[in-house]
C-alpha cells in the first residue's frame, strides 16, 4: 500500500512539474503585448511633401494633430502609447481628405490609393483603404457594417421622389403653404412620408441597440460619441445605462462632459464677431447695445428640439423684445448651406449669425439646444432656460 501511495507522489510530482515546464514555455513562446503603437502608411497618387497629421476624433470638438509628418516615396510613420484604442483620423494636405483608424498599441498598417479633385477646393478621395494591425479597427468596422445598409435604404425610400421634393422644399422657403399642402396631399408624398418615418425608426433602433450591446465597456460611450454627432439631453438617459467601468473609461468622460456641462452661470462673457446670413460680420456688442437682457441660443438646422423651441423663443420675443430683450441666435452648422435653408423655413425675426467653431467653446457648448441669458452687463444670469421657464423668468425680470 505504501508502494502505491509512493507512486501516486511521484506521478503527482511529475505532472506538477510538467505543468510549471509547460507555462514556462509559453511564457517564452507568447508573444509580448505591446507597449506603443505603429501606424505605417503607404499611399499612392499623392505627392511627395504632402503633409499627413494624425488627429483625435470621436471627441465632438475640433482636435489639434497628436502627431505630424510628410509624405516621403508615398509613405509616413507614426508612433505613440495609448492607455486604451482611440479614433483617430489620419488627415492629408491641408485637411483634404482624411482616413479614419482605431488606435490600439500594435503595429498598424494602412494602405490607400489617393486622388485628388481637379475642382476647386482639390479634395482628396480615397480607394481600396485597407487597415491591418488593430484588432479594435476590425471590431469596429464589423460593428458599424449596418450603416452600409441604411444607406442604401435612404436612397432607396428617396429614388422617384426628387422633384417632388424639390418643389416642396421651394414652396416651404417661400412660405408657400398652399402648394405645400397641396404636395403634401399627394399619394406619392404620403408614401414618402410613411417610408422616411420608418427610416429614421430603424435608424434610432439600430443605434441604441450598438450602444446597449456595449454599455459594459468603453465600447458603448465610444459609439455614442460616433452615432450622435451632438448631444441633446435627451441623450442622458443613454449615458445613465453605462457601467462605472464604462463610465470611467476615457470616452465616457467625454461623453460626461458633454451632456453635463460645467454651468457658466455668474461669468462674463467677452465680445464676439460672427457672419450673418449675407457674411457680414457682426459684433455681438453692436447687437445687444441698449438692451436689458440677451438671450444667446445656440442651435443647429439638423437639431429637432432647437428647431422645436423656435416657436417658444419667438412667443418670448414678441412679449418681451420692445421692454429691452435680445435674442442671438448662433447655428453650430458645419453645413451652412443648410443653415440658410433652416433660417429661410423658420423666419427668425432677431439676429442669426454662424459660428466659427470658436464661440460655441467660449461657451462651452456641448448640447444643444443651449441658451444663455446675459444681463446688460455681459454677466450670464441663466441657462438652459426654455418654454415656461424661459417666459417665467423674463416676466419675474421685466418687473423689477
Amino acid at each position: 500500500m505504501k508502494a502505491i501511495q509512493n507512486k501516486i507522489l511521484g506521478l503527482c510530482i511529475c505532472l506538477f512539474m510538467v505543468s510549471i515546464n509547460i507555462q514556462a514555455q509559453k511564457k517564452k513562446t507568447a508573444p509580448a503585448q505591446a507597449s506603443s503603437y505603429t501606424i505605417e502608411g503607404n499611399i499612392t497618387g499623392l505627392t511627395d511633401g504632402t503633409a499627413v497629421k494624425l488627429i483625435p476624433g470621436a471627441t465632438h470638438s475640433s482636435e489639434l494633430p497628436v502627431a505630424e509628418t510628410a509624405l516621403k516615396d508615398g509613405k509616413f510613420t507614426f508612433e505613440g502609447k495609448l492607455k486604451e484604442p482611440r479614433f483617430f483620423y489620419v488627415v492629408f494636405g491641408k485637411n483634404k481628405g482624411n482616413i479614419s483608424v482605431m488606435v490600439e498599441n500594435s503595429k498598424i498598417k494602412i494602405t490607400a490609393a489617393g486622388t485628388v479633385s481637379d475642382n476647386e477646393g482639390e479634395w482628396i478621395s480615397f480607394k481600396n483603404v485597407v487597415i491591418t494591425g488593430s484588432k479594435s479597427h476590425d471590431y469596429y468596422v464589423k460593428e458599424t457594417a449596418f450603416k452600409e445598409e441604411l444607406n442604401n435604404d435612404y436612397a432607396e425610400y428617396h429614388k422617384g421622389t426628387e422633384e417632388l421634393g424639390k418643389l416642396y422644399s421651394k414652396a416651404r422657403v417661400a412660405g408657400n403653404k398652399k402648394t405645400m399642402d397641396s404636395i403634401a396631399n399627394t399619394p406619392e408624398w404620403k408614401a414618402f412620408e410613411a417610408k422616411e418615418k420608418a427610416f429614421f425608426a430603424k435608424v434610432e433602433k439600430t443605434t441604441l441597440d450598438l450602444i446597449a450591446r456595449h454599455k459594459t465597456n468603453w465600447w458603448g460611450p465610444f459609439f455614442m460619441m460616433t452615432q450622435y454627432s451632438y448631444f441633446t439631453p435627451e441623450q442622458k438617459p443613454i449615458y445613465e445605462q453605462f457601467s462605472d467601468a464604462a463610465k470611467k473609461s476615457y470616452y465616457g468622460q467625454v461623453v460626461d462632459k458633454d451632456l453635463n456641462p460645467k454651468s457658466l452661470i455668474g461669468t462674463s462673457i467677452a465680445n464676439f464677431g460672427l457672419k450673418d446670413k449675407d457674411g457680414k460680420v457682426l459684433n455681438a456688442k453692436d447687437i445687444v447695445a441698449g438692451k436689458k437682457y440677451i438671450l444667446v441660443d445656440f442651435w443647429a438646422s439638423w437639431c429637432a428640439p432647437c428647431r422645436k423651441e423656435i416657436p417658444n423663443l419667438k412667443t418670448a420675443y414678441t412679449e418681451y423684445s420692445n421692454k429691452g430683450f435680445e435674442i442671438l441666435s448662433i447655428s453650430i452648422d458645419k453645413d451652412e448651406k443648410a443653415w440658410q435653408k433652416a433660417l429661410g423655413q423658420e423666419n427668425m425675426q432677431w439676429p442669426n449669425l454662424y459660428d466659427d467653431d470658436k464661440v460655441s467653446k467660449a461657451f462651452n457648448v456641448k448640447t444643444i439646444p443651449a441658451t444663455y441669458l446675459v444681463d446688460s452687463k455681459g454677466v450670464i444670469i441663466g441657462d438652459n432656460l426654455r418654454g415656461a421657464e424661459l417666459e417665467a423668468k423674463l416676466k419675474e425680470l421685466m418687473k423689477s
